[in-house]
């Protein structure tokens, strides 16, 4: 496999899951909505059946019209434990779930007068459902349901006759029936659409998020990729130029001239320092998978980190306190030393003559704090926070350090935030679960 194919494996691995595994909850939802539907035209049909048979006289064939809602109700408790405990709903199964609404609404209105039924119009309330929970051709199919429903009443005359004649006005049976479908009409519309068109809102919010981490996490493969190719073209020269110098120190004219000297040595520790951060790239970049990860403890790792830290940087005033109490195991973890590193850097820049790191254990969680005296975030920096290029400082390729820390720290479970000191200056704060560094026990067992 090449370097660059190890090296996006590598990253891939580091970026979080679930993108396109999350649960869509918005059929499970929309199933919900279905459901309350149903429910609520039960009880209404019950209602409209014993009004229309004792309180108008119209003898309604009343065993049929009840079998018909016992069907129903027991299709809407089998769709109760069916979509129970599921992570997702197909739209095959809201056809279902609609089809079925078409087909006990044509048999009962072929049982209770047919097209002189003025509760024929409800079969636009399942057009209006198909169409907002359903895409193509789902769609259409529910409005040839509804035609074909239509169709069959013409075709197939019911046993029940409704005497209509508009010209009695509101004392009409039919005119009566009338109001009473277009007002339940468009309550429904009103309630149960504005839901499921809020619950398709949300989706398409979550979608949009998910595409935007997908982006970001794009960007950090394609910087991961660019790293360890530079990474391992900068190893060569590096070494050659720790050989060169460590030759030169022997030389007689350095020898004499302890300032020379003292000028080669340094040169000598920033080539070494430089291939310590090429083999960081490197480890962080999957190359040296094979190895045994190192283990060490709590205190220790975080010790050495800010020790290290302060010896390789110009910082006039370091602050470091460890209020951690606990010192469990765990596995040193490049990705969070990056992080760190990155952060503390940001704040070195912005106040060179005073940073502070703090560290404290709260709970499970591993509570992180770099606080620092300079001019503090912009409000616009902490709106978009995590962001890729946001910068104030207006330079290519600046802003890139709180993005990966940002990303970090959600591949490893956690969160970063920042605000701003009342006194001056800002605090970045990592909280990171202590499970996601804890060292796994190993298998002994020959493999």
């Amino acid at each position: 496999m090449s370097d660059r194919a190890r090296a996006g494996d590598a990253v891939a691995d580091l970026l979080p899951t679930g993108l396109t595994g999350t649960p869509d909850h918005a059929g499970l939802r929309s199933m919900q909505q279905l459901i309350q539907l149903r429910w609520i035209a039960t009880v209404g049909q019950v209602a409209a059946i014993l009004v229309v048979h004792f309180g108008y006289g119209i003898r309604l064939p009343l065993q049929a019209m009840f079998a018909v809602l016992g069907v129903l109700v027991v299709f809407n408790l089998l769709s109760l434990a069916w979509w129970h405990g599921r992570s997702r709903i197909t739209g095959l199964a809201l056809l279902v779930a609609l089809l079925v609404d078409v087909a006990s609404l044509t048999a009962q209105l072929h049982l209770s007068g047919g097209l002189s039924n003025p509760f024929l119009f409800l079969y636009l309330l399942q057009v209006a459902l198909g169409a907002v929970l359903l895409r193509s051709p789902y769609t259409w199919l529910v409005a040839a349901a509804t035609a074909l429903g239509v169709v069959l009443l013409v075709m197939f005359p019911g046993p029940t006759q409704v005497p209509v004649d508009p010209a009695d006005g509101l004392a009409d049976p039919y005119v009566q029936g009338l109001l009473v479908c277009f007002g339940l009409m468009a309550a429904l519309l009103v309630v149960f659409v504005a839901r499921i068109e809020r619950i398709l809102r949300e989706r398409a919010a979550r979608l949009a998020a998910l595409r935007q981490r997908a982006a970001e996490e794009e960007h950090i493969v394609r910087m991961g990729l660019l790293a360890s190719g530079a990474a391992h073209e900068l190893g060569t020269p590096l070494s050659t130029l720790a050989v060169i110098l460590r030759d030169w120190q022997h030389l007689p004219l350095f020898a004499s001239e302890p300032e020379l000297r003292e000028d080669v040595a340094e040169m000598e520790a920033q080539v070494l320092r430089c291939k310590a951060i090429v083999t960081n790239i490197l480890l962080a970049a999957g190359e040296m998978r094979g190895e045994a990860p190192r283990e060490t403890t709590l205190h220790a790792f975080l010790d050495g980190m800010a020790g290290e830290w302060q010896r390789s940087r110009p910082v006039r005033s370091f602050e470091y306190h460890n209020r951690c109490e606990q010192d469990p195991p765990l596995v040193s973890e490049p990705g969070l030393r990056q992080m760190v590193f990155n952060v503390l850097d940001n704040a070195l820049e912005a106040s060179p003559d005073h940073v502070a790191l703090d560290v404290a254990c709260v709970g499970n969680e591993l509570v992180i704090e770099v606080a620092d005296s300079g001019s503090g975030f912009d409000p616009a920096i902490l709106e978009r926070l995590g962001t890729p290029y946001n910068s104030s400082k207006g330079e290519p390729g600046r802003g890139l350090g709180l993005f990966l820390s940002v990303n970090v720290a959600r591949t490893l479970g956690g969160r970063l935030s920042a605000r701003n000191r009342p006194m001056g200056g800002a605090v970045v704060t990592m909280v990171l679960p202590l499970s996601a560094l804890a060292l796994e026990e190993q298998d002994t067992d020959d493999e």
